[in-house]
């Protein structure tokens, strides 16, 4: 794993920007990882400890997490652009979460981490748990936000599931408002303008790279090898879901020996609408003995 040509490696040339009072929370750097170009932000932290790796939903850039990263200062806190979407470029090849996978792990070597915690949201939910099993060594606890098993689970609502297909919402701002309470629920029912905050976060790169994150995931399932995981995981929900029914966020508790439910009276994007609650309940978690 190397640096690109004229980014810095860790104790070279500097990042993009230090993380500094009143400028992003990520410092951003283009790191090479098996042939693979990745857009990778990354907060210091001031707290030390083990650093909390996230992987991010279906579309999402850097900077929709970013105000997660800052909600939890302390946290040294690592996410990269998938390939295809953000800035990261387009793969050679179609890639799957196994995939993606291996270039976490090359995120991980950069920064001189053996090991991580790990937290995934929505189609990153389905990342972070083929890297609980994948690299079991490396992942120390695991968060699961607004996900579900893969293949195997209890579908949404077939509204909100034939809006996900397609990534209209990521092109027009008017359409993501439009479409918000149906695909999101919970405060956006009401409050469609939450959309346009949510996309001032979100960098569109292309239609290919959209429909890479949905190949990657196809046919992929963890109903038969989560009941194995041995970290200590946490899984949040949202009561008003269109997107993931409340039933698969129950399903993983019950097959993931050492887990917990979180649920918030919300919908998919809960860590966007309760911040704090959602910041409380990763940091309790993350901090027990």
């Amino acid at each position: 794993m190397e640096a690109a040509p004229g980014q810095g490696m860790r104790g070279h040339q500097p990042a993009e920007h230090a993380n500094r009072p009143g400028e992003p929370a990520f410092a951003i750097q283009m790191l090479k990882v098996r042939s693979q170009l990745l857009r990778v932000g990354r907060q210091p932290g001031s707290g030390g400890g083990v650093p909390l790796l996230m992987f991010n939903g279906i579309g999402g850039s850097i900077e929709l997490l970013e105000p997660l990263a800052r909600s939890m200062p302390a946290r040294e806190v690592i996410v990269f652009d998938v390939p295809g979407v953000g800035h990261s470029p387009m793969p050679r090849l179609p890639y799957r979460l196994r995939t993606l996978a291996r270039w976490a792990e090359g995120v991980l070597d950069h920064y001189g981490h053996a090991q991580a915690d790990v937290l995934g949201v929505s189609w990153g939910g389905a990342a972070a748990q083929e890297f609980a099993r994948f690299a079991s060594a490396r992942c120390r606890r695991l968060i699961l936000c607004a996900t579900a098993t893969g293949m195997l689970m209890v579908p949404g609502h077939p509204k909100a599931i034939a809006k996900m297909v397609t990534p209209r919402r990521y092109m027009s701002k008017d359409h993501a408002i439009k479409i918000s309470g149906d695909i999101y629920g919970g405060d956006f029912r009401h409050r469609p303008e939450l959309a346009a905050d949510f996309m001032k976060h979100v960098k569109w790169q292309s239609r290919w790279g959209y429909y890479l994150q949905i190949a990657a995931a196809t046919g992929w399932t963890s109903a038969h090898w989560l009941s194995r995981l041995k970290q200590r995981t946490l899984v949040m929900a949202g009561r008003d879901d269109p997107l993931i029914h409340m039933f698969n966020a129950r399903l993983m508790r019950l097959l993931i020996p050492n887990s917990e439910l979180k649920v918030f009276d919300c919908g998919h994007l809960f860590l966007m609408t309760r911040p704090d609650e959602s910041v409380r309940a990763i940091n309790e978690f993350l901090d027990k003995p």
